[in-house]
């Protein structure tokens, strides 16, 4: 595949070095046959000369792995055997591509369509600065295919990480600038070597939501930019967002206990008062408003999140240190990071 298609940039493209950055594309599947396929064809076209694609699969049972092999005999598959989550699941992918010498990890959902040029502007913009850990760029939505999903997010002063930069605006022009960002999503993401060898990947107490935002909160820590990429283009077919009643109340649950653990990492206790006060608050309006429309169980499923990452601090106050988490290590570590918590480990929830 990268012989056909090539071994060095052309100065156009912006990289002028003997041997474009070594690039291994990662996404993950969980009984998603038709979306992993079309994901996959798209992942062929990039025009991009030095890459390879690995699939992870978490225990799929619609015939995935079957299908990806007989379609692209070239793609290399990581079978898990069961559902170990987003988190693990994309590990288990990332310290594969380590292993295999990556100098870049491009990570994906599977439920998407990439441009054809998308990798190599992130790349393009990767290696103007070694500093740059993350890059993503424009998340679009599949059925709307001029409408943004997200461009990037800033810091918000209660939740830490805010709302959807450019989120259901038409595409005018309006983020084409190079941008440096708090907080990126993970719909699409570049990632830097020397990022996870220093910070590691996902960290699985995650499990589901939240973990990309963790994740961009240790990068920076580490002192690593996270940068936009507005020439790199993608688009969705899923939701980015959350609180919807189009969602399961397991998904809710998740959303919920997530954000109560990701603002018990990133901030002081005294803003974690603050932040669990607000919540309550939040929680009581919003489960007005779903009992008003017949949605009983989404609002119980919230607050046992807020209750389960309640527990989850209370247990783990005393290794997060004011104003951020204690983190584990680099490389070493891959997808062994953390544990998943008892409560969700025999969950069977896809990405």
């Amino acid at each position: 595949m990268n012989e056909v298609k090539g071994k060095v940039l052309n100065e156009v493209k912006g990289i002028v070095n003997a041997q474009a950055p070594k690039v291994w594309a990662i996404t993950l599947n969980w009984n998603g046959r038709e979306d992993t396929l079309a994901c996959l064809a798209s992942l062929e076209g990039l025009d991009y000369p030095n890459y390879d694609i690995v699939v992870v699969d978490n225990g799929s049972t619609d015939g995935s792995v079957a299908a990806i092999r007989q379609a692209f005999p070239g793609v290399s598959i990581v079978e898990n055997g069961e559902n170990l989550g987003y988190a693990d699941g994309f590990n288990a992918g990332l310290q594969f591509a380590y292993e295999r010498g990556g100098d870049y990890f491009l990570i994906l959902n599977n439920d998407t369509v990439i441009d054809p040029q998308a990798l190599t502007e992130l790349v393009r913009v990767a290696e103007e600065d070694e500093s740059i850990g993350f890059v993503s760029g424009k998340v679009y939505w599949h059925n709307k295919p001029d409408t943004l999903q997200t461009a990037g997010r800033f810091n918000d002063p209660m939740i830490l990480a805010g709302n959807h930069v450019g989120g259901g605006e038409v595409d005018r022009g309006q983020y084409d600038t190079v941008t440096d960002y708090d907080f990126v999503d993970d719909v699409y993401l570049l990632v830097r070597r020397a990022v996870y060898e220093r910070v590691g990947g996902y960290d699985p107490n995650f499990f589901l939501y939240f973990e990309e935002t963790d994740w961009c909160a240790r990068v920076r820590q580490a002192g690593f930019r996270i940068v936009y990429a507005p020439k790199a283009k993608i688009w969705h077919k899923g939701n980015i967002g959350g609180g919807s009643t189009t969602l399961s109340p397991e998904r809710h649950y998740f959303l919920t206990r997530n954000q109560v653990i990701f603002v018990a990492r990133n901030a002081s206790p005294a803003h974690l008062r603050r932040y669990l006060l607000w919540s309550l608050r939040t929680q009581a309006v919003d489960a007005a408003r779903y009992v008003k429309h017949g949605f009983f169980k989404h609002p119980i499923a919230r607050l046992r999140g807020l209750a389960s990452g309640t527990w989850w601090w209370w247990k783990n106050r005393n290794a997060v240190s004011p104003g951020g988490a204690s983190r584990a290590g680099g490389a070493a570590s891959g997808a062994l990071q953390g544990k998943v918590l008892n409560e969700v480990k025999g969950e069977a929830y896809g990405p």
